[in-house]
């Protein structure tokens, strides 16, 4: 993705993200577990599961709380619209799936390889059952 494509307003906006979306991904653009969040707004884990869930939402001043730990505007984290965290970088991600496919690649050999060798050791135990067959 470039920045030409996704800019910062859109990466969680209305069309493209729900509210549990973006207070999910403020709150790991933050390094932030769900535990983590949870204790510092002062509320259960399963509370904050359910809004990243959007089975439910946060009162006013739980809003306002998480807004200022994620660094982030509440109307952002309700519209998509205003100061929200910055679009992931994607420049490592993209180093990992170069060595991703490398990988898969070599393993693509390696099995190739492993099958050929399989079809070998199947041929010879073909004949030497067959020719234990021809004994008996």
């Amino acid at each position: 993705m470039t920045d030409a494509t996704l800019d910062d307003r859109d990466w969680f906006s209305d069309e493209t993200a729900t509210f549990g979306d973006r207070l999910a991904g403020a709150r790991e653009a933050q390094g932030l577990s769900q535990e983590d969040l949870a204790k510092r707004l002062g509320v259960k884990l399963k509370t904050v599961v359910a809004w990243e869930n959007d089975w439910s939402e946060p009162r006013a001043n739980k809003l306002q709380m998480a807004a200022g730990l994620l660094n982030v505007s509440i109307r952002w984290l309700l519209t998509g619209e205003g100061t929200g965290p910055d679009e992931p970088d994607f420049s490592a991600v993209e180093e990992d799936l170069k060595q991703i496919i490398l990988d898969l690649r070599q393993m693509r050999q390696e099995h190739a390889r492993l099958g050929e060798q399989m079809g070998r050791l199947e041929k010879r135990l073909r004949k030497t059952l067959q020719r234990e067959e021809d004994r008996q």
